[in-house]
């Protein structure tokens, strides 16, 4: 039973086991012995929470193995960390990873929240992100700032412009591996108890309860909470902030600006509950709207 449940284990795991592969005695610091080495990194392993508390270690021939190390070497490693408390021999034959600590920082229900801040373009999503960051302190993430490199090198590759944000090349091609980039570091940041503010337009996503229900689940799953927040501008005001920022990723709209608003619906609304932050040029500023938003952190601020 107990080789059948450390199979189990071990197969899912199977992503950071192929990581731990890769690493042999070469890639390894010489002036430390090879028994402190192979300690400290699998304590990195654990502190850092790749390694999850009471999950199974592979055997001492496996982790052998994987280390390109003799048996022996294996276990004087497992020594020092049975030593430091982070890992404990079940049944003499499994060891687990023992990091009650680092389970509870991975993960902190009380403050983790997932705040998407979507909008058409120029409707100020980043301006409110940045505010709310400042405010919070908690990470920003925009989608233009982390993906547009790549999204541009990407395009060109595909026979199109840098720039092309309409064609059936950036929607079909593009965007998808655009936005999962994207989830995957809002994901990464929520694993290691981080907050976050994400920007972006999302208007495909918001339109689909099927995505925010699956999105909303992922983030239970860890603990966290998502908030919609819907930044709502007119026509006016978005043209007047398109030309101002001058970039050049807006040429086309700005080019084609009565076909733009037509191809968009300025009163759409996510398909779920939400909060609307209007940003007009008859609005009240962002600071003064964002109290709106059921930041519970962010609210005791506020009323200080």
């Amino acid at each position: 039973m107990i080789d059948i449940q450390s199979s189990v284990i071990i197969r899912l795991n199977d992503i950071q086991e192929r990581q731990r592969r890769c690493m042999n005695a070469h890639e390894l610091d010489r002036p430390l012995p090879l028994t402190t080495q192979i300690a400290n990194k699998i304590r990195n392993e654990i502190t850092s929470g790749l390694l999850k508390d009471g999950q199974v270690l592979p055997s001492t021939r496996e982790l052998a193995d994987q280390w390109d190390v003799s048996s022996y070497t294996i276990s004087e490693a497992m020594k020092h960390l049975e030593t430091d408390g982070l890992v404990a021999t079940k049944n003499r034959s499994m060891r687990l990873v023992v990091a009650p600590a680092v389970a509870m920082e991975t993960i902190k229900p009380s403050t983790a929240t997932v705040v998407l801040v979507a909008g058409f373009a120029g409707s100020g999503k980043s301006q409110l992100g940045r505010i709310l960051s400042r405010r919070t302190g908690w990470a920003v993430i925009d989608k233009d700032t982390i993906t547009r490199p790549v999204v541009e090198r990407a395009l060109i590759a595909l026979g199109s412009t840098p720039n092309d944000r309409e064609s059936k090349t950036y929607v079909n091609e593009v965007r998808p591996r655009e936005y999962e980039a994207l989830l995957d570091a809002v994901t990464e940041n929520v694993e290691c108890g981080v907050s976050v503010i994400v920007a972006a337009p999302f208007i495909h996503e918001l339109s689909s309860t099927v995505w925010i229900e699956r999105t909303k689940l992922t983030l239970d799953d860890l603990n966290a909470r998502m908030i919609i927040v819907w930044v709502d501008c007119d026509a006016k005001t978005t043209l007047r902030y398109l030309k101002r920022r001058g970039a050049e990723r807006d040429e086309f709209k700005l080019a084609n600006w009565d076909d733009y608003l037509e191809s968009i619906d300025l009163d759409f609304r996510p398909k779920a509950d939400h909060v609307v932050i209007h940003n007009s040029a008859g609005s009240e500023p962002l600071e003064k709207q964002i109290s709106n938003i059921p930041i519970q952190p962010f609210e005791d601020a506020v009323s200080n």
